[in-house]
């Protein structure tokens, strides 16, 4: 994995990917907002009393309009979908989807503008820091893709059973293709369709938690 590249100190670096997610300049997130589409990407540090820990905490969110899409998701950092604490239900679209909590995870954003594609996959671990009780996010970026090529127009309706199959292609600036990661690669495409998901209303990655061996 490739350590987070920046001028700035690492744990500044480290905090900012935490918390933001993609850098996007402000036209972008005025651009998402005026089209109604909410991604929430923020990670934050929360403590469990009863279970007397740490824990990591990510909400998946986003959806699409024709134009423009934009979500986060969240896997275990083996790739495996992780199951939700809770779905959350709204009346608005392209927003909040679920909400998921654990000692370490693996974040996918993803920014769709028509069929330009950015993509960012980062890891999140607690980070114990001397003298404090309360731990710290340290992140790591595993994948960074710019300028990424989306073949098909997934949003509209007559390629909607092709969401889920594909994700952009990416290049180098050589212009030769940079691999996809591959344990992340089904989130990848799972994430792909939730930016062309337009009026989102569900979870794309995230699973339902197993209760008394039954999904909830």
């Amino acid at each position: 994995m490739k350590a987070v590249p920046a001028t700035r100190k690492p744990e500044a670096a480290s905090l900012s990917y935490a918390l933001h997610g993609l850098a996007l300049p402000a036209s972008v997130l005025r651009a998402l907002q005026k089209r109604g589409i909410y991604c929430t990407p923020g990670i934050s540090v929360e403590h469990q009393h009863l279970a007397k820990r740490y824990v990591l905490r990510g909400v998946e969110s986003g959806g699409a309009v024709s134009d423009m899409g934009r979500a986060c998701a969240f896997v275990s950092p083996d790739g495996d979908p992780l199951p939700w604490l809770q779905s959350l239900d709204s009346i608005a679209v392209n927003g909040r989807h679920a909400i998921f909590l654990a000692e370490s995870l693996v974040r996918v954003e993803m920014l769709r503008t028509v069929r330009t594609c950015e993509l960012a996959i980062t890891l999140h671990t607690l980070s114990n820091v001397p003298g404090r009780n309360r731990p710290e996010i340290a992140t790591m970026l595993v994948f960074r893709g710019r300028d990424g090529f989306l073949p098909i127009d997934l949003w509209k309706d007559e390629h909607r059973a092709l969401r889920g199959r594909m994700t952009p292609v990416f290049y180098d600036r050589a212009g030769e293709v940079l691999p996809l990661p591959l344990r992340f690669e089904k989130a990848i495409r799972k994430v792909t369709a939730a930016v062309c998901c337009v009026g989102c209303k569900h979870a794309h990655v995230g699973v339902p938690p197993i209760v008394g061996g039954l999904k909830r």
